[in-house]
């Protein structure tokens, strides 16, 4: 059944059974976790919703706009609005330090990257005091959108002492790896995980509604010899992990 059969055989909507947008919320709704509405699909136009379903415009916008602000819509200037893609929930341990990258491989997927930032620079108060920086001395900084099977999963903007990442250019894809090459690989980290809204540049980066639930983490990770050698913040899609530890008494 597609929606505009689905909408035009539904009862009426009426005034007496609530606000009129919100039974069309609730019917767009029911439309989309029964499948007729696919996710990524695109809705009707407002006009065309209207026609459907005797209500006006006004009325059609404003339970649009109450799916958006749910997550279960986005719209896009020019194009309109769609469902939104529901990205397959991965777990990801916390009882192990390991890559982006490689954690997609033993999954089978596909992990690509996209470079928003690769400097030398000074470093904020933060990294001063995050990585024990000394007066005068730069940080390396990588900025990064992860994707796994070219969907976008995560932004990782990660800093570290120039001493241990020379050149930020030099990782093309898994920093880790890098680092591996040059034996400064961290053995173990400290992560901090927050609950938070996206705000607009992070949502448009990750493909979700402004705020759309996410997780951001703090980690520093730290040598053998107990020096930190990198200290990242990442923003992960929370509709799309949930962080697993194994705890033992």
């Amino acid at each position: 059944m597609n929606i505009a059969k689905y909408l035009r055989d539904a009862p009426a909507i009426e005034s007496g059974n609530g606000p009129r947008y919100m039974q069309l919320r609730e019917r767009l709704s029911d439309a989309i976790g029964s499948g007729v509405l696919a996710p990524g699909s695109a809705l009707p136009s407002e006009r065309e919703i209207g026609n459907l379903t005797d209500l006006s415009r006004v009325t059609v916008r404003k339970a649009i706009q109450a799916l958006v602000e749910t997550g279960d819509i986005v719209q896009r200037q020019g194009s309109g609005s769609f469902v939104t893609e529901r990205a397959e929930r991965l777990q990801q341990s916390l009882s192990h330090l390991t890559s982006f990258s490689e954690d997609m491989a033993r999954r089978g997927m596909t992990t690509s990257v996209r470079m928003l930032e690769q400097s030398v620079c000074l470093p904020s108060p933060d990294e001063i005091a995050a990585l024990g920086l000394a007066d005068g001395e730069s940080v390396s900084r990588l900025a990064r959108l992860r994707m796994a099977d070219d969907r976008p999963l995560a932004i990782e903007r990660a800093s570290l002492p120039v001493d241990i990442l020379p050149n930020p250019v030099e990782v093309t894809a898994s920093l880790y790896d890098v680092l591996e090459r040059h034996n400064c690989r961290p053995i173990r980290a400290i992560q901090k995980i927050s609950a938070i809204n996206l705000e607009d540049d992070d949502a448009s980066l990750l493909g979700v509604p402004i705020g759309a639930a996410g997780l951001r983490i703090e980690r520093r990770s730290f040598l053998t010899s107990g020096r930190v050698a990198e200290f990242t913040k990442s923003i992960y899609r929370g509709d799309a992990y949930d962080f697993v530890a194994e705890l033992r008494l």
